[in-house]
């Protein structure tokens, strides 16, 4: 396959290419040349006002419910979604049926996925059935492609058995990836607890759950030396509790997702199934704190917490209806609508997460693998149903006006443009 990128400005902060306008050329999957002007014929030519090019963007937690739930999404649905949102790699959570908490079951993800446009990364359960009482075989799922450990929507309440996975992954230098919350406090509550909770008549999950929660497992990292990464981060004090660990020089990062950005819990006020998640939606005040610490460099990554729900799951009581919503497809539209700052964006959505995963970083240079994200920054859009790829549609941004498109991306020797 050869195609060629006409007059695209570069975003890659390490490149000697950044911020410049170049054509690319690619021949079956490697940048075979960069230059003001290239002439050679391709098979596909990409062209167009305000086109930007990128090392292609990674998600570090999305649930693509294959194996057991193909009927919320499958890993080649998963993979268009990822695709369509300007995604070349995606880390995918365990919580399948069965779930993956065994070396059979992550090479079956690899192998079942091993042909599609997106690179996907299974992350291994830590506990057997994600259950939080007996650590699950971390060693031979590391041994055969496992990313990362975790719970996924569930989180380990039990601090004797997160201390054992921390050091049981200090062998091969793992993470941990958290999704905070203490389950003892407020286990029934529906949405954030506060005056609007009050004013809903909705039973409330106070913010202290996720922030004792941070607390308690930043100082199993200060005692293990481990990795930890928190994910879904929701509150203005977890962001600087986080900061802190840092200061201090422990292992410890995290992501914000998209709709702590974009929502808070004012917007629950119709009932929007859609916008029941876990951890809840927070205060204004939380929501415009998330933005500022993304702007200032205390968060290290986004992740899309892509969770897909079939319809009688979402078009139901509020109070039935089941945590997540989509959010690849929706994911740079919205943060840059919140954030500004394309450059910095960009770094959060290449550079740094591979970083804390310990991935290679692709680059943009001549003979290297193509592995690219083209997106326009200035183009303003409406969010509708029918750009969705995902086989769910449970997403709270539908008919909402965002900013920065994805054209497509390259990965694989693959193109795939929106």
């Amino acid at each position: 396959m050869k195609v060629l990128i006409k007059q695209a400005t570069i975003v890659n902060s390490t490149s000697p290419f950044n911020g410049l306008a170049k054509d690319i050329y690619i021949k079956d999957g490697i940048i075979s040349a960069i230059a003001d002007s290239i002439t050679e014929k391709a098979d596909t030519t990409i062209e167009g006002k305000n086109l930007s090019v990128s090392i292609g963007w990674i998600d570090i937690f999305s649930h693509f419910c294959d194996p057991g739930y193909e009927h919320r999404e499958t890993l080649e649905t998963g993979a268009k979604a990822a695709a369509a949102g300007g995604f070349t790699e995606v880390m995918v959570i365990p919580n399948t049926n069965p779930v993956v908490h065994s070396k059979s079951q992550i090479e079956y993800i690899i192998q079942k996925s091993k042909d599609l446009s997106v690179t996907i990364h299974p992350i291994g359960a830590i506990t057997k059935n994600t259950e939080g009482k007996e650590l699950a075989e971390m060693y031979d799922m590391h041994q055969s492609g496992a990313i990362a450990f975790s719970e996924g929507i569930n989180s380990i309440q039990q601090p004797g058995i997160l201390l054992k996975a921390l050091q049981y992954v200090l062998a091969f230098d793992g993470t941990v990836i958290q999704l905070p919350e203490d389950k003892s406090i407020s286990p029934h509550g529906l949405m954030n607890e506060g005056i609007i909770s009050t004013q809903l008549g909705l039973p409330g999950k106070p913010a202290i759950a996720e922030e004792l929660m941070i607390a308690r497992d930043i100082e199993l990292v200060k005692y293990t030396g481990s990795k930890i990464h928190f994910t879904g981060v929701s509150t203005k004090k977890s962001i600087e509790l986080i900061a802190k660990a840092k200061a201090d020089g422990l292992k410890v990062s995290c992501s914000v997702t998209p709709y702590h950005l974009f929502f808070c819990d004012e917007d629950l006020t119709t009932y929007d199934t859609n916008l029941k998640v876990n951890p809840p939606l927070r205060t204004k005040e939380d929501m415009l704190a998330l933005r500022e610490a993304v702007k200032k460099g205390m968060v290290d990554c986004f992740a899309s917490h892509h969770i897909p729900q079939n319809t009688d799951n979402k078009i139901c009581e509020f109070e039935y209806a089941k945590n997540g919503m989509i959010g690849l497809e929706s994911l740079f539209g919205s943060i840059l609508s919140m954030v500004g700052n394309p450059s910095s964006v960009i770094d959060l959505l290449t550079i740094l997460p591979r970083k804390i995963f310990g991935l290679s970083v692709p680059e943009i240079k001549e003979g290297a693998k193509a592995n690219l994200t083209l997106f326009d920054t200035t183009a303003e859009f409406t969010f509708e149903e029918s750009m969705i790829q995902s086989k769910s549609k449970n997403s709270a941004f539908i008919g909402k006006k965002l900013k920065g498109k994805v054209i497509g991306i390259i990965n694989e020797d693959k193109l795939a443009l929106n």
